[in-house]
């Protein structure tokens, strides 16, 4: 089985990034190995593990422009980048997707695609391509499988997939009702992540690791609240969206990207978890495994399933509402070695249920299944 998974790259972290990846004596492949290496998103979480379980799994960041550029020169394919690009790799555009064929770097990733002729292309962003870019691929790959945990695209850019996973469990039936296959697939953790971090010292009471805009209102209100009663430090992108006056501002640490973010986490006693209003009444996000699996006791929002995922009170806190999350905070500060025993307790069972090599395993046999291997 041969994957390709296409994945595209936060700009400010893009931004963040480029000078670590850059070097005028570097091929696409390393260039595209330092990137990954960096442990933004899902990094190569699942590239690694896939050909650890014996497939032939390859990354695409289909929006790194001077990644994607080096690809292309290597080649001796040229695309007119307009005034956007500069060789040399000096700048680089804060922009998201790049959906329009022929868009120079959704142009160098059908070049790609159609050289590495993949039997699933795993598309991490289902805005990444137009529904016709999709089609026109569907020559040269076997099948296009889609993963979403964000709000819905329009309907004429799921048509294209042939199977779309989620681990929203909501999503999967609505998905189903469309006539699009669906599968319930979850997120997870690598443990690469305490390896490369090493030796942390744990000395931040209370942290929330996320972003903040004007797409988070509900969100910011909660933190809002919990920044006037507790001890808790904020990171992440999006301070600038704030009032001035709000009190998350002077506690605010700036970004924490990549493995940087994994320190924070792992230098806190708590960590807070809020899902994204799409999430509904299902547990689901990234930071419920990537806090446990730094060791964090994390302090996540009640959801429905969420006692399928971890064991409420001794390996994860749950909590209801604003006042419920201070109670819960300035409780497990008082009684640090209780914060300290769900946490051990919450980073066992990530480290034996829910890492990425567990996920790939899971992912391979519904693959196999869905797309009869």
């Amino acid at each position: 089985m041969r994957i390709t998974i296409v994945d595209s790259y936060y700009p400010a972290f893009l931004s963040y990034a480029l000078d670590k990846i850059r070097a005028a004596d570097l091929g696409y492949e390393s260039m595209l190995s330092r990137l990954l290496g960096l442990r933004f998103g899902t990094a190569d979480f699942y590239s690694r593990h896939l050909r650890e379980l014996g497939v032939e799994a390859s990354d695409i960041i289909l929006n790194c422009e001077p990644l994607q550029q080096r690809w292309a020169e290597e080649r001796g394919i040229t695309f007119d980048m307009g005034t956007r690009f500069q060789r040399g790799m000096s700048r680089l555009p804060l922009v998201r997707r790049w959906v329009d064929h022929p868009n120079p770097l959704t142009s160098i990733a059908v070049r790609q695609i159609s050289e590495l002729r993949p039997d699933v292309l795993y598309i991490q962003d289902l805005s990444l391509f137009r529904p016709s870019v999709l089609r026109s691929l569907k020559h040269v790959v076997g099948s296009i499988v889609g993963q979403i945990a964000s709000p819905l695209p329009d309907e004429e850019f799921l048509r294209p997939f042939d199977l779309i996973l989620t681990s929203f469990p909501h999503y999967v039936d609505r998905f189903r009702a469309m006539g699009i296959r669906s599968e319930y697939f979850r997120i997870g953790f690598d443990p690469i992540v305490i390896e490369e971090l090493g030796s942390v010292q744990r000395y931040r009471s209370c942290t929330f690791v996320g972003g903040l805009s004007a797409a988070h209102a509900a969100r910011t209100r909660f933190l809002e609240q919990l920044a006037r009663s507790v001890d808790i430090e904020f990171f992440g992108y999006g301070a600038e969206s704030l009032d001035p006056s709000s009190p998350i501002v002077p506690r605010h640490r700036g970004g924490a990207w990549a493995l940087d973010m994994y320190r924070v986490l792992a230098e806190s006693i708590i960590t807070v978890n809020v899902h994204i209003d799409v999430a509904e009444n299902y547990a689901n996000n990234m930071r419920l495994y990537e806090a446990t699996g730094c060791g964090a006791m994390l302090l996540t929002d009640k959801k429905d399933n969420l006692a399928e995922l971890f064991a409420p009170g001794t390996e994860v806190v749950a909590y209801r509402d604003a006042a419920h999350a201070i109670e819960r905070i300035r409780y497990y500060l008082d009684h640090r070695d209780e914060a300290v025993a769900v946490a051990r307790a919450g980073q066992v069972r990530t480290l034996r249920d829910h890492t990425y090599r567990v996920r790939m395993e899971e992912l391979i046999e519904i693959l196999k299944r869905q797309m009869r291997f």
